[in-house]
């Protein structure tokens, strides 16, 4: 196999993005079809990309467009079937987060994982194959800061995105779901435990228009895990200043902070309103580098015969793990996780 042939179903702004990264970053790779069930979407990847193979049923396309493997960057509630019918067809799977939208349907998953042993799976957690976060974890790992003992992570979109946040809140199963997914596998990842108790809380602060999906335009949650460690969280939908992800982690010896400017590049801007800093508006601008280097894994992976870090069950875990801080803040009580 000189090129992984690769079909991607979803386009809307993260699937646009991973067929241009097909197409024009991840070697090796070759973006041979698409699905979407918007014909405006299939219009734009004929005219960007010449496809020929533009499908608006997603089992018509594996079925026909003579695939290596598939990306799903679809809604939340149809990654489970659509990940299942891939593997069924011996096909390799890159999955964007969630792996499920619930415990259940996650198992479901690992299990059709486990029944593919020759076939790559890959879960879309892209923060891990970003350069400065995969640069702490080495540091981490060096003993740098020494014990890992606190993570801290705050994930909030810009307040000009919230119509979007609004009309895919009833597919998001949740912004704990849908975006603090990211944070809670990062603490994870950082500090190589699992969480043994949750509490979260929020609200609808600004945005009634969450409260009809019991969910909140920012959330946040307190977690210890297992290894006595602690990590707080905050995802939100309200930032006037830009798209802001920030991490840190505190150490017995040291602490990492990663993004605590969400800075667009270093230059500084003087005028009339003082001395500025642009910020960065959206995902696709802060993880560009990361979106190509985890398809650009996955694409190896194939290639090589070998499996990727994350896996099914780290994407069952951070589903499972987002269930419960749903379910503390809907009914603002501390959970025990067994």
């Amino acid at each position: 196999m000189n090129k992984v042939k690769i079909g991607v179903v979803g386009l809307g702004r993260l699937g646009h993005q991973h067929a241009d990264n097909i197409v024009n970053h991840v070697r090796n790779a070759q973006l041979s079809a698409v699905c979407s069930v918007h014909e405006d979407e299939l219009d734009r990847a004929k005219k960007e990309w010449g496809l020929d193979q533009c499908y608006t049923d997603y089992n018509e396309m594996l079925a026909q467009a003579g695939l290596d493997a598939v990306a799903i960057v679809s809604p939340s509630n149809l990654h489970c079937e659509q990940v299942i019918s891939a593997l069924e067809k011996g096909l390799h799977v890159f999955c964007e987060k969630p792996l499920g939208i619930s415990k259940a349907e996650c198992w479901v998953v690992e299990k059709a994982v486990a029944a593919q042993p020759k076939s790559v799976f890959m879960l879309g957690f892209m923060r891990r194959y970003d350069p400065s976060y995969t640069y702490a974890k080495k540091k981490i790992e060096s003993g740098y800061i020494g014990r890992p003992i606190l993570f801290r992570g705050y994930s909030v979109d810009p307040a000009s995105a919230i119509d979007g946040a609004i009309k895919y809140a009833a597919n998001s199963a949740g912004q704990f779901l849908d975006m603090a997914i990211h944070d809670i596998d990062l603490a994870r990842w950082f500090l190589q435990s699992e969480p043994k108790s949750i509490y979260a809380i929020g609200g609808c602060y600004a945005h009634q228009e969450f409260t009809k999906y019991e969910d909140g335009d920012n959330v946040s949650a307190l977690m210890q895990f297992e290894n006595e460690s602690m990590a707080f969280l905050l995802a939100g939908r309200t930032a006037p200043h830009g798209y802001n992800i920030e991490t840190e982690i505190i150490g017995t010896l040291g602490q990492i902070r990663i993004g605590s400017v969400p800075q667009k590049n270093l230059v500084e801007l003087f005028d009339a309103a003082g001395i500025r800093k642009e910020c960065t508006y959206s995902f696709s601008e802060r993880f560009h580098e990361a979106f190509v280097n985890e398809v650009q894994e996955f694409v190896d992976c194939i290639l090589e015969d070998r499996k990727p870090s994350v896996s099914a069950h780290d994407g069952t875990r951070a589903t499972i793990i987002a269930e419960l801080a749903t379910q503390s803040f809907k009914n603002n009580e501390l959970i025990k996780i067994d």
